[in-house]
């Protein structure tokens, strides 16, 4: 076996489908005993969109989500609504502006539902309880007590991750044990309406008291409560008209804020909450994770150590940032500034996040343009109702020449010159003069050049 994944989460389910639809073998094992039930991380950002498009999992998402809804204000003096962000509407470049609201626990039956069509199974109940490594691989013990040697070891479990600790790698960063949040998953009686997310102020008519959140496709809300203790208690107090008839999941949430020093040991990894824990605001950590993984799978598949080290040189300081950005947005939430709940900065989208300047980013032109190397690959429409997203899908490396014929590069790469008759590719490129994008399996930007010597040079291509 390649491949050991600890932890089913988003980020655990995501690489294992990465690793199946390349053939690589590998286990996912959960110490849970069942798949997580509650709604936690309930935001997926566009450039995840993107990916589970990749995957072959996007219609079910988009079917069992809805976008966020409008927040409703309720205040003594009357009620206010607004947006968290404005829609955005779909361009060629970007065919999914918007964040879609999906409850974890959907996005984790999606997710093992995808997999478990490709072939994939997740063993609960099985966790990793010791590691090593040596000259003939990762040597793992299991919760089970099994022991099994792997050539790699990802550890996606989680912001208490087993692997993590058995590595001895630094989670550095701060818990603020005065910031604490009631989450529970809640099934209500009386009148409601459900197109809103609705938000009672406390008593300083600034500091939000009680969330209700509707959850699309269910008939749950996700009640949020900054400071209280009891579901019972705050629902009573703030909405007595509403009748509690069940709940179906609770968590008390604590800013716990912190990353790792180091995202590879040897041949074992970190990916998701195992590496970054952040706040829920701005809806930042599952989506990090999942790109995580996103760009870790395809590098596992190579076996290439040199290619497995730019794993951590290129997420780690993603993650970095992202944190940044959910820490921002709690100090707005805890200072309870006026634009605390405004969710309209474009790098929340995470469409902008890029390598540039890293090892796998070759751009070879005098005056590069507004795509680089580095860049996410924009979509865009092509000839015959065809797409550059449909030329990417899939586990291949791929060649987009704009007004210059193909170059081969190996039976990984598949090579396309671009029929774009409107002009949509060549502007979502910012293309003017003939021009080669090689691209990368997780749809990054890897070489951008006029000469074929450059891709035929690159030294991480198939």
């Amino acid at each position: 076996m390649d491949v050991l994944i600890a932890g089913a989460g988003p980020t655990g389910l995501t690489l294992a489908i990465e690793l199946r639809r390349r053939g690589v073998p590998h286990r996912i094992v959960e110490l849970a005993p069942a798949p997580f039930e509650g709604s936690r991380g309930k935001g997926l950002q566009p450039r995840t969109l993107e990916v589970l498009e990749d995957l072959g999992v996007l219609d079910r998402f988009l079917a069992g989500g809805a976008v966020y809804p409008p927040l409703r204000i309720h205040t003594p003096d009357g009620d206010m609504d607004r947006r968290m962000d404005e829609l955005h509407e779909p361009t060629p470049e970007v065919p999914y502006p918007n964040t879609l609201m999906v409850p974890q626990w959907r996005t984790g039956e999606l997710l093992a539902g995808r997999l478990a069509e490709l072939g994939g199974t997740v063993e609960f109940g099985v966790g990793v309880s010791t590691l090593r490594e040596d000259g003939d691989g990762v040597h793992v013990t299991l919760s089970t007590g099994e022991e099994v040697t792997v050539r790699y070891l990802v550890g996606a479990d989680g912001g208490r991750s087993t692997v993590r600790k058995a590595l001895g790698v630094g989670f550095e960063g701060d818990t603020h044990e005065t910031l604490t949040m009631l989450i529970a998953d809640v099934r209500l009686s009386g009148e409601l309406s459900r197109d809103v997310w609705h938000i009672w102020p406390g008593p300083d008519g600034r500091t939000p008291r009680l969330g209700l959140c509707p959850l699309p496709g269910t008939d749950i809300w996700q009640l949020t409560a900054p400071l209280a203790t009891s579901v019972t208690e705050v629902l009573a107090e703030t909405v007595p008209h509403l009748t509690l008839d069940e709940v179906t999941w609770t968590s008390t949430f604590r800013a716990n804020i912190r990353m790792v020093d180091r995202y590879r040991v040897g041949n074992v990894f970190l990916a998701g909450d195992a590496a970054h824990v952040h706040s829920p605001a701005g809806g930042q950590g599952l989506n990090t994770g999942v790109q995580d993984a996103y760009n870790l799978g395809w590098k596992l598949a190579t076996g290439d150590d040199k290619l497995l080290d730019t794993y951590e040189a290129e997420r780690l300081p993603v993650a970095a940032g992202v944190l940044g950005i959910s820490t921002r947005l709690l100090a707005k939430q805890s200072e309870a500034t006026e634009d605390a709940m405004r969710r309209d900065d474009p790098v929340l989208r995470q469409l902008s996040l890029n390598y540039r300047g890293g090892p796998l980013a070759l751009d070879h032109r005098t005056t590069p343009g507004a795509v680089r190397a580095g860049d996410r690959a924009p979509d865009a429409p092509l000839a015959a109702g065809a797409r550059v997203f449909d030329l990417l899908r899939g586990p291949h490396w791929t060649l987009l020449a704009f007004g210059t014929p193909p170059v081969p590069l190996g039976d990984d790469v598949r090579a396309f010159e671009i029929d774009d008759p409107d002009g949509y590719a060549h502007r979502a490129y910012d293309v003017t003069t003939p021009a080669y994008f090689l691209i990368r399996p997780d749809n990054y930007v890897a070489c951008v050049t006029s000469d074929p010597a450059d891709l035929l040079a690159f030294g991480f291509r198939p």
